[in-house]
């Protein structure tokens, strides 16, 4: 069996400080509790209304409806038909997860809702992403269409907005699930996301922020089939007890087909959706993805690409024909009268690639102050330079040691002493000069003999522009402590052994324990549990949950009848002054004890 550590070394280097280690301990006992009470209703309530894979898919990605899923036993089994399992803490830069599916690795967050917040949690938690995500990688085509989005989406362009975004709803969602979180913190922290929210409001969506939504209306929200015949596959309804029910409703949840057209919807994540997407079939994902992908900067390159860059104000990479990479902020764009690029730069760290692997020599401490490089062809050569051999350019008076003078069809001039031409599979990719001017008739100097060497990169078009650095590994786009500065806090992220709890805490954590040693233990007999329900009662623990375990237990192992009867007048007694969230988790468990039998 794989370990974890083996699945993080098999990963590229910049995702792997993204990644966690699940210490399995770490989760209480009242943990399990909730992830086998909402498992199991959920599984009830999604019977029928599922896609028809899902209840297979739980079995074949090694998810138990009785205990939170070890991502070792998860991984076993998804290496059987080509995926793996890594766990992160809480939310990770969008860009960075869509990368992990790039690489067939399903994104699970290693904590679990609270007690307090089992019918909804602000912070992405295992239920969510295990027991929605996962059993529909069997698909074939759902796969796929997670692949597909993994290795075009890792390449969308992401506004300076979306990061600041990102940052304030990561920090919301940590407060929110922080058991030691005041009102006043909480009040705070929303407060710090509407304003940014606002700040940004007005600027057109990125790329980064279309393929959200198109995510959101399909791994996350997405219904199969047809408008008046549907079953559900997102995961956010799939994890979700109220809204895979509401969902249903179709005068309240109007059901539209889905078409790329969905990007142009936004979503509200703090409210249930007024409408959903249907997909014809998980084949159906992929044709949409393509649509999206054609649309992409990173497929269309161009002025109009540098132009997106520009205004996103983050890194981006800019690809010539030649297959030099040039990464780093797009700070200037120059074009000719037909809208072409002449002429671009770029501000502060810069990278220069080739195949996504860095150039010796050419990072961003040796590009500190940025880089400009004219785009075109060179007046008098019928081709593009970059196909030229090094003896066919002495032809052209262009050798090393010599000046040379390059004049472009769009009027830029490059001139000076050629001191190194960087070559890769047969092309120039990049031209060093000392001493050099770069002019252009409409612009005037772009570069003078006083600021160094000019290093320019070869070739007459960009056919692609894409978020991001072409080589992470030395130009890495997240510092992982900065985005992470704090982690999720709710009750696994606390010492296996109680130390951050009060003593009553730990009693109940001990009862969970005990009543889930009883129920796994197949000798148990009702004589057994019944001496344990007169302890519970006798210390008058009133925790709705425990209480509804024992219930279920009694009902199974035919225990007494006035000891349940006297459990059920606690469990209506909490339902009488729950808060409205947990009076619905309640009424949950009350309604399949009925289903059971009472007696």
């Amino acid at each position: 069996m794989r370990t974890q550590q083996d699945v993080i070394n098999s990963l590229p280097v910049h995702l792997r400080p993204f990644v966690a280690i699940q210490d399995y301990s770490r989760y209480t006992p009242r943990d399990q509790a909730v992830w086998r009470f909402l498992l199991h209703q959920l599984i009830e309530n999604l019977s029928e209304t599922a896609h028809p894979l899902y209840l297979e898919g739980l079995k074949r990605t090694g998810i138990s409806k009785e205990y939170i899923p070890k991502v070792e036993e998860m991984n076993q089994q998804l290496e059987k038909i080509g995926w793996r399992a890594a766990v992160v803490d809480g939310f990770v830069p969008p860009a960075i997860f869509i990368e992990f599916l790039a690489h067939r690795v399903l994104v699970v967050a290693v904590d679990i809702r609270s007690f307090e917040h089992m019918l909804y949690t602000p912070a992405p938690d295992i239920i969510h992403e295990s027991a929605g995500h996962a059993p529909f990688i069997i698909d074939v085509d759902y796969a796929e269409y997670l692949e597909r989005v993994g290795n075009f989406g890792r390449r969308v362009i992401t506004n300076i907005g979306d990061l600041e975004i990102y940052e304030a709803i990561r920090a919301l969602s940590i407060v929110k699930e922080s058991p030691t979180a005041s009102k006043e913190d909480v009040v705070s922290a929303e407060s710090a996301l509407t304003d940014t929210i606002e700040k940004y409001k007005n600027d057109e969506p990125s790329e980064s922020a279309l393929l959200s939504r198109l995510q959101w209306w399909t791994t996350e929200y997405g219904l199969v089939g047809t408008p008046t015949d549907y079953k559900i596959f997102g995961a956010g309804l799939l994890s979700s007890l109220g809204e895979s029910v509401n969902c249903l409703n179709d005068e309240s949840v109007k059901k539209i087909p889905l078409t790329i057209d969905a990007i142009a919807t936004d979503y509200d994540i703090t409210n249930e959706q007024p409408h959903l997407f249907v997909a014809r079939n998980c084949r159906h994902l992929s044709q949409i993805a393509k649509q999206f992908e054609q649309s992409m900067c990173y497929t269309k390159g161009g002025s109009q690409s540098l132009e997106i860059a520009k205004r996103s104000k983050t890194v981006n990479t800019a690809a010539y024909n030649s297959g030099l990479e040039v990464s780093g902020v797009i700070d200037d764009v120059l074009k000719d009268a037909t809208g072409k690029v002449i002429f671009f730069t770029t501000q502060g760290p810069t990278q220069l690639s080739y195949n996504e692997k860095e150039l010796v020599g050419h990072g961003i401490a040796n590009h500190t102050d940025g880089f400009s490089s004219p785009v075109g062809n060179i007046q008098a050569m019928d081709r593009c330079l970059s196909s030229y051999s090094i003896d066919d350019l002495t032809l052209f008076g262009i050798e090393i040691g010599k000046k040379v003078t390059l004049e472009y069809l769009s009027g830029i001039t490059v001139s000076g002493t050629l001191i190194a031409i960087y070559r890769r599979d047969g092309k120039n990719l990049l031209m060093t000069f000392e001493k050099c001017t770069v002019s252009s008739l409409d612009n005037g100097v772009l570069f003078s003999p006083d600021s160094g060497e000019y290093h320019m990169a070869v070739g007459e078009d960009i056919v692609s522009v894409y978020g991001g650095s072409a080589d992470q590994e030395n130009y890495p786009l997240y510092d992982k402590p900065a985005i992470s500065e704090s982690s999720t806090q709710s009750s696994c992220a606390e010492n296996a052994n109680g130390a951050n709890y009060d003593a009553a805490i730990v009693e109940i954590f001990d009862l969970y324990a005990e009543l889930r040693a009883l129920r796994n233990d197949n000798s148990v007999v009702s004589k057994d549990i019944d001496l344990f329900i007169k302890k519970v009662l006798n210390d008058n623990y009133e925790e709705w949950l425990l209480i509804f375990e024992l219930i279920e237990l009694s009902i199974i192992k035919s225990g007494d009848h006035k000891l349940r009867q006297r459990l059920f007048e606690i469990i209506n007694m909490c339902l009488e002054t729950a808060k409205p969230d947990d009076r619905t988790l309640i009424q949950y468990g009350l309604n399949r004890l009925a289903s059971m039998g009472r007696t």
